[in-house]
């Protein structure tokens, strides 16, 4: 390796990796799954220095195991359970899981494929590599270091004088700098504002004695889509309340656009509202949403104040205060903030991703609220997915609802 390790502790990762995987390891220990790379970013290409950087990298992921501090670290977060820390001590990651090679155009090809309790904790660490490799050896790190720094300053400034007033966790692994930029931001957000109620990234969390949060992510819904006996437009359905009878009403924020959200709002019932916190909006337009969650809320006579609005998609920190100040004195508010904390610098930002696209040999898909979030290798299985969706919709949905934005 040219750089120093990267991922250095297997809890440098999303909160909701720990969650989802918790559950899998109860109820869902026979499903497999296939996760494929994708960078959104027109004309970004990768060197075969990087390639080869990638891959010993994740080399060097693969030697890693949970400490015993680490251990009794997830053993404290309430919700994390004595059986399935016991797995995570003889779980590490499996470098024959995973597929990293250079294409001849100069785009990267990184596959996982495994056991879906174990392929699915490889998304967050990749994607730390993979963003950390670029910008140092594609850019002068220093440089966008100290530009990184300068809109952190900037953004703090902001809270401290009352121009930010909203409360958010910091969002950041996944599209971070660095390791090292994403520990700064965190601390000084913690010690030198009062806004940032903690962070997705389980090592700083316990570094900082900040919280740990996170729920569930779209691949846990997509995962119900490969087993046979779930009807493709009820998966929605089976994944909250195998969620719910793991949680117990505990760690509960919903995720609303897997499938759409007005199909959610199908499987939402009475005592789902009643089951969970919260929703998360990761797509579509924030303030529709949270007017249609609002309305959804007193609909079953629940007090809007009384649940959470989690808003994650994109966000920067104005966009973020606006839908605040919109929505403050209606709902509980707040957000999830990655790359505007993570990687805000003098040059753009990758938007990349790994996503579960087959389980069990079968295609599974996001749908989102809007098109262009939606992402499948089969195209007949994503049009089967929609008319499934669409269908349900207007057998059920009694008027209520609108079909799925993008059918």
């Amino acid at each position: 390796m040219q750089l120093e390790p990267i991922v250095i502790s297997l809890l440098d990762t999303d909160l909701y990796k720990f969650n989802m995987d918790q559950v899998i390891f109860h109820k869902h220990t026979d499903l497999c799954g296939r996760y494929y790379f994708k960078c959104r970013n027109a004309g970004v290409t990768f060197t075969p220095a990087m390639a080869q950087e990638i891959n010993e990298q994740i080399d060097h992921l693969c030697s890693l195991r949970f400490t015993p501090e680490e251990l009794a670290y997830l053993r404290s977060i309430r919700f994390i359970k004595d059986d399935y820390v016991e797995f995570l001590r003889l779980w590490h990651p499996i470098r024959d899981y995973v597929q990293a090679d250079l294409l001849p155009s100069g785009e990267l090809s990184v596959v996982v494929d495994g056991p879906l309790f174990s392929a699915m904790q490889f998304e967050i660490y990749l994607l730390e590599i993979i963003n950390e490799v670029y910008f140092r050896m594609a850019y002068d790190y220093d440089t966008l270091l100290a530009s990184a720094r300068e809109r952190l300053d900037a953004k703090i400034e902001a809270m401290n004088n009352g121009t930010y007033t909203f409360p958010f966790a910091e969002f950041g692994c996944r599209r971070r700098l660095s390791r090292v930029w994403e520990d700064e931001a965190v601390r000084r957000l913690l010690t030198e504002t009062d806004r940032c109620v903690g962070t997705s990234n389980v090592y700083l969390a316990m570094k900082y004695h900040a919280t740990p949060i996170g729920t569930y992510a779209h691949e846990f819904v997509q995962m119900y889509q490969g087993i046979d006996s779930i009807p493709l437009a009820y998966t929605n359905h089976y994944a909250m309340e195998d969620w719910y009878n793991e949680y117990k009403g505990d760690n509960g924020t919903a995720l609303t656009d897997t499938v759409t959200t007005d199909l959610f709002l199908l499987d939402f019932d009475r005592a789902m509202v009643n089951n969970y916190t919260g929703v998360r909006h990761d797509s579509g337009d924030p303030y529709a949403w949270a007017e249609k969650m609002i309305a959804h809320y007193e609909s079953y006579g629940v007090d809007p104040k009384t649940k959470l609005l989690l808003f994650s998609d994109g966000l920067d920190f104005d966009r973020a205060q606006k839908l605040y100040d919109a929505f403050c004195n209606r709902a509980k508010v707040s957000f999830g903030i990655g790359t505007f904390v993570s990687n805000d610098t003098c040059q753009p930002a990758l938007n990349i991703v790994i996503k579960l696209q087959y389980v069990n040999g079968r295609p599974v898909a996001k749908l989102s609220d809007v098109a262009g979030k939606a992402m499948c290798r089969d195209e007949s299985y994503l049009s089967y997915l929609k008319r499934a969706v669409d269908f349900r919709l207007q057998r059920e949905g009694t008027g209520r609802l609108a079909p799925a934005e993008e059918n």
